[in-house]
């Protein structure tokens, strides 16, 4: 077991990739990655206050620890994301190829809409050896089971630095959003430099040297 969960969480229930295929939201497209990208799913473990000691949450009711064995160590999001949306309840997913595995989780919300979530964010952790492997069920209900898969699997992306008079996200929704304005410059900060390296005309790398400088502090702001 990837986990060191509970017997009582065993669930072990192979999915047939068919189930999916047969669901109208499936394109061809996305057909064609899990016929290229996926082996095999098995839905291993169910967390529940029903098969583990912990207390009822507000917006987590259950967590689902889902394993898929690949053919190769790509997996398009795509394929997590229809699956999330599929399933409604959070969910783990163990990855493994070659005998490494990655952990992969979204910030799943609940949407209006009755029984539908809101796929937000994916982490992951690097590829990883079992004996590498460490990953924890903390919590005393399922919202902080579920928030602590999430800062364990994020890492640092979720770490926010404190010691220059900052104030650290109170909730896991508010350290969602700020790591997702981190991405957003660091991304915007990447682009400019990828056009710094192929400028030609000094006065122009010169302006976007410039732009790269404010981004930067920008990023040390937030």
């Amino acid at each position: 077991m990837l986990l060191n969960l509970p017997e009582t969480t065993i669930y072990g229930k192979k999915v047939p990739k068919q189930n999916f295929y047969e669901n109208p939201s499936m394109t061809p497209a996305l057909k064609r990655l899990f016929i290229d990208q996926v082996h095999s799913i098995v839905w291993q473990n169910k967390i529940s206050p029903f098969t583990v000691n912990v207390g009822t949450g507000t917006y987590v009711s259950e967590i689902e620890i889902i394993h898929i064995q690949l053919n190769s160590y790509d997996l398009d999001k795509k394929v997590l994301q229809f699956i999330d949306k599929t399933i409604p309840y959070h969910i783990l997913f163990l990855l493994e190829y070659r005998n490494e595995i990655q952990a992969r989780i979204s910030f799943k919300e609940e949407s209006q809409k009755a029984g539908t979530f809101k796929i937000g964010t994916y982490y992951q952790t690097d590829w990883l050896s079992p004996s590498q492997f460490d990953l924890r069920l903390e919590g005393l209900s399922m919202d902080s089971v579920y928030e602590n898969f999430v800062y364990q699997i994020a890492g640092d992306r979720l770490n926010f630095d404190t010691d220059a008079g900052k104030t650290e996200p109170e909730t896991l929704k508010d350290a969602v959003i700020l790591d997702g304005k981190r991405q957003k410059i660091l991304n915007e900060i990447a682009a400019l430099n990828n056009k710094i390296d192929k400028e030609k005309q000094f006065n122009r790398q010169t302006e976007l040297f410039s732009q790269v400088k404010l981004k930067r502090k920008e990023l040390e702001e937030l």
